[in-house]
Order: C-alpha cells, then structure tokens, then sequence
C-alpha cells in the first residue's frame, strides 16, 4: 500500500509540474556571443529560478561568429535578443523594427590596445597604420570614432587601414594589426594571458574617451509591444533578469559556476569576467539613459551609418513597470 500511495504521489507531483510548465509563458532569449559572464544575469535569472518566480519558461540561445541576433529575430528564432545599439539600429532602418526595451550594461566595455613598443603612442599615431576591427555590427563604434578624427578609413595615406578582426588577440601576437579591438571583460585579459603586462599596453577605452555606444541591450520587435499580454511578459522577463545580474554581481564565483554549466569555457577566466562586467552593470536597474542613446544615435548619424534620426527605437516602459 505504501509503494502504491508513493506512486500516486509521485504521479501527482508530475503532472503538477508538467501543468505548471504548460502555465508558464515561453521566452526564447538569442544572446550575441557564446556562454560566457558577458551573459550571466540571464544563465543565473535561469538557474535560481527568478525566471520560474514570474512564471516564465526562458530558452537562452547562445550566439557566435555565425550568428547575427537581428536576423534571428526577424526570421521568428527569438523573442528578445542582446544586441549592441549601433547594430539594432542600422538594422531598423532596413526594416527590422526592433525597439531597446532595457539596458543592462550602463557603460562600454570596448577598448583598442596596441603594444608600446609599437608605433601608436596616441590618436596622433594612428595615420597610416593598421587596426584590427570586429564586424558583424560591432565595427560601428570605431567608425564613429575615426570619424570624430577626421581619419578615412580606406587603407589611403591619409587614414588608416581597417583589419576585419578575428574574435581573439592573434592579430596582435602575429603582427597582422598595430592595435586591436578588445573588450575590458575578455579579449583584454586574452592579451594579459599570452604573456603582454599592463604596463606594455597602450589602452584606448571607449567610455573613457567618450566614444562609447551602447552596447548589450535587450531588443524585441516593436510589432509585437502592441500585444499587452508580451508587454506584460517582457516586464517579467526583464524584471527576472535584473534580479539575475545582481545576484551574478554579489556572486561572481557562483555566477561564473552556473554559467561554465551552460557552456563556458575556463573557469577562473569566467570569474574575472564576471568582475569585469559587474563595472559595466551600474545600478542594476536596466534603464536606458537616454543622454547615452543621444549620443549613440548622433555618432551613427554623423558617420552615416543610419541616415535619419531613429523614432520608438526605445522604450522606458518596460523598464519602469519592472521597477514598480
């Protein structure tokens, strides 16, 4: 008797919980890059449950070399997507109607780096010389960036030559590239890895020059905002994911665990980035600030890589819902 009622109890909890999985309301996150601490407030949103507590079932795709989120998301493969703001917004314009419905990271994390004892001490320098850039949307920042130089970029005398960038430091170790594209979070510390110290790097920060674009935004396709059953899934998801960042931030090591269990690669790499990106986040709270989208959106303009001024690119609905 004891080993039927054990069944049925058991049997019941099931279909409890196969119930509550129907219940919940399915969201398909497309990340911009592969697991790794860049993402960790959504891995850990996942893994402690926030995102069950809202009553929502989240699939997180990861991303790679491969993988463009605003194709994604047009193609129907995503409901939400993590994606820089220059892309989003030059994918707008071509008829992607994505909108920024948060924005985890308040701060760039983009850097160039060239060795010191190479020949760019300064902006000065950069004439004639080569630069390793990632594209795939990521090209847009450094752009705007020659552009407030007054510095072509078409390889002539007067400017400098464009490298397309692997995702890694080889194009500096191999001297394919007089400086290199770099996040503070990953590519920085690759460099660190391979045996250059600080103290040898010329370091160009974004955000400290005031070059800095958005970066890592949440984005949905604005068509869908006109359903007020998604508006109300995306507080939730967005609520829960704010609530995964800060736990991730107040644990990195943890934080770095759960996402090495979805995927990532090198532990203590994971660790630091999960520090790293905690410098990012600022208060937690995932509003967009709009004197940041201002210059965002000139910078893309002034360098023509959108031609007009963007309208309902963004939303702070969202966002202040979930704060309530």
């Amino acid at each position: 008797m004891r080993k039927i009622l054990v069944a049925l109890m058991a049997g019941a909890m099931s279909l409890a919980a196969a119930q509550a999985a129907m219940a919940a309301d399915k969201v398909t996150l497309q990340l911009k890059w592969v697991a790794q601490g860049q993402f960790g407030g959504y891995y850990v949103a996942k893994d402690k449950g926030f995102y069950k507590e809202e009553g929502l079932d989240v699939t997180i795709k990861p991303g790679g070399p491969d993988i463009a989120p605003e194709q994604v998301i047009a193609g129907g493969g995503a409901d939400v997507i993590v994606d820089w703001m220059g892309g989003a917004l030059v994918a707008r314009e071509k008829g992607v109607p994505l909108t920024n419905i948060a924005q985890p990271y308040q701060k760039s994390g983009l850097q160039m780096i060239c060795p010191k004892d190479g020949p760019i001490k300064t902006e000065a320098d950069f004439k004639g010389h080569t630069l390793g850039v990632w594209f795939f949307g990521n090209e847009y920042p450094f752009f705007a960036w020659m552009n407030k130089l007054g510095l072509k970029t078409d390889g002539g005398k007067d400017g400098v030559t464009v490298l397309k960038q692997s995702f890694d430091v080889q194009p500096l170790i191999q001297k394919q590239a007089d400086c290199i594209s770099v996040m503070t979070y990953n590519e920085y510390w690759q460099a660190i890895d391979a045996g250059f110290k600080p103290d040898q790097l010329v370091v160009f920060n974004f955000s400290a020059m005031g070059n800095d674009l958005l970066e890592d935004g949440l984005y949905v396709m604005d068509t869908k905002l006109k359903d007020p059953k998604f508006k109300e899934t995306m507080v939730k998801f967005v609520r829960a994911s704010m609530k995964g960042w800060k736990y991730a931030i107040a644990n990195p090591g943890e934080a770095a665990g759960i996402v090495m269990d979805n995927g990532g690669q090198d532990e203590n790499h994971q660790k630091r980035m999960m520090g790293e990106v905690a410098k990012l986040i600022g208060t937690g709270t995932g509003k967009l600030d709009t004197a940041t989208y201002d210059r965002t959106v000139k910078a893309l303009l002034d360098q023509k890589i959108i031609t007009k001024k963007p309208e309902g690119a963004y939303t702070s609905e969202i966002t202040d819902a979930a704060l309530k």
